[in-house]
């Protein structure tokens, strides 16, 4: 019985060190012990907190409609003014200075966070736990695997899934500056992905831009839909039609 007990608290141990960011054990010694499937990332469904690697394609049909099930819970509004935005409003990039978000005050960047969590073959910098140098990614964007060094630093960046221009216009502006921290830094509303997509995503919906790699659109669809309802902000009408046809609503 006491074994039993012991084992239990082990593994109990084990789960909440699963997303201790850089207090835990060098990402890049634990790396090969991440699940083959972690390549191409994980189902947004299987993934509701954001913590496990990437944006996996949805193929399933139950999942599809358990998407379709999901974005039919978001809320619609039409765009408020973007008067009064700033980056700033939701705090220096990458502050790992937030409460209530998993990975905040880890001693670690968000934006080493987010490498360390979808990255394999992660190296990190001499002398540091923390910082990224090089690592193999698997871009959901592109379906394009990537070798990464910090040399190259925009060739892969963090897409923020709602961007955060269009959280100010559906209801943001209105937030306290906190909330504002939290989605900016929310591991449910990033994705590590190839830089020109990024660029060219700008502050635009699912109607106006969807990622290159059209696997992963439904994916994609789910996961807007997750950050909309976790942070209870609207998307357009337009948006909204969109992600029910991405999973096919």
């Amino acid at each position: 019985m006491r074994s039993r007990r012991t084992a239990i608290a082990a593994a109990l141990l084990l789960g909440s060190l699963a997303f201790a960011g850089c207090n835990a054990a060098d990402n890049s010694s634990s790396d090969s012990a991440k699940p083959l499937s972690a390549s191409k990332g994980t189902n947004p469904l299987q993934n509701p907190d954001g913590t496990k690697p990437g944006l996996a394609p949805v193929t399933d049909e139950a999942d599809r409609k358990a998407g379709r099930d999901l974005i039919a819970k978001v809320k619609t509004a039409e765009p408020g003014p973007k008067t009064g935005y700033d980056r700033d409003q939701f705090g220096p990039a990458w502050t790992d200075n937030v409460d209530g978000v998993p990975g905040g005050h880890n001693g670690c960047s968000t934006r080493d966070d987010m490498l360390a969590r979808d990255g394999q073959k992660v190296e990190h910098r001499d002398g540091s736990k923390c910082v990224v140098s090089s690592m193999t990614i698997w871009d959901p964007y592109t379906g394009k695997t990537v070798e990464w060094t910090k040399q190259q630093p925009s060739k892969i960046q963090i897409d923020h899934v709602m961007p955060l221009s269009y959280d100010w216009q559906q209801g943001a502006s209105q937030w306290e500056k906190l909330k504002r921290v939290q989605i900016a830094n929310d591991p449910i509303n990033l994705i590590p992905a190839d830089g020109s997509q990024n660029g060219s995503k700008g502050d635009s919906g699912p109607a106006s831009w969807l990622p290159a790699n059209a696997e992963i659109h439904c994916s994609y669809a789910i996961r807007w839909a997750q950050v909309s309802l976790k942070y209870q902000l609207p998307v357009t009408p337009a948006d909204k039609k969109t992600m029910l046809s991405l999973c096919g609503g």
